[in-house]
């Protein structure tokens, strides 16, 4: 059995590529970003296993137009990740993107066999590090540095879009909680919405610019 270390999922998200998508955030990540929105998911911690069969299964069932993988790194569990991709995609032909800390380049030149099994698995990447001195109110990235690679043709029509900030998904929950999803487009945006509301931290579910 094939497992994925999972911190969240969301079955229709708006602001994480194109179209509505099934985003997974992975738990875990050895970059360490200064200023990561996500910190809560930086930790490897392998009590949140799913099993890769039975969340590509839900994956397939609920997803519009792609499925986008986020965290944490995704590429720190890249063979299982490619794993999840080829189990969805034995259900349905959808889009799939990605977010990275390191550089295509690097993948390329250095990546485990893993690693490359999940960059052939994409149609979209967004890569590099999250730089807070270069935040940036770009489609679907945090900071200047980081690019949208176009790894196939499957969304072509977009490589000559804007390039603006998605925004960011808010809702409210049942129980009265607050989530947002997306990448911010300005800088302590998670410290100030937290102060704002006078809450407790928020259970916040976004893109960790890597």
């Amino acid at each position: 059995m094939t497992t994925l270390d999972v911190a969240e999922t969301h079955p229709a998200c708006t602001v994480l590529g194109p179209g509505s998508r099934y985003v997974v955030w992975v738990q875990g990540c050895g970059i360490g970003c200064a200023e990561c929105v996500s910190p809560q998911w930086i930790p490897f911690d392998h009590t949140r296993a799913r099993d890769v069969a039975e969340l590509a299964a839900d994956i397939a069932e609920h997803a519009t137009d792609g499925l986008t993988i986020s965290g944490g790194e995704p590429f720190a569990q890249a063979g299982a990740v490619a794993a999840l991709v080829a189990a969805v995609r034995e259900r349905r032909d959808l889009s799939v993107m990605s977010y990275t800390g390191y550089t295509i380049e690097h993948l390329r030149a250095h990546g485990t066999p893993g690693q490359h099994r999940l960059l052939a698995e994409l149609d979209l990447l967004v890569d590099g590090p999250f730089l807070a001195h270069r935040q940036a109110a770009l489609r679907w990235r945090g900071s200047a540095n980081q690019r949208l690679h176009f790894l196939t043709g499957r969304h072509a029509a977009l490589r000559d879009a804007p390039d603006l900030s998605a925004g960011l998904q808010i809702e409210v929950a049942a129980d009265e909680s607050v989530r947002w999803l997306g990448v911010p487009p300005v800088a302590g945006f998670r410290q100030w919405i937290e102060n704002r509301l006078e809450l407790e931290p928020l259970e916040q579910k976004q893109e960790r610019n890597p």
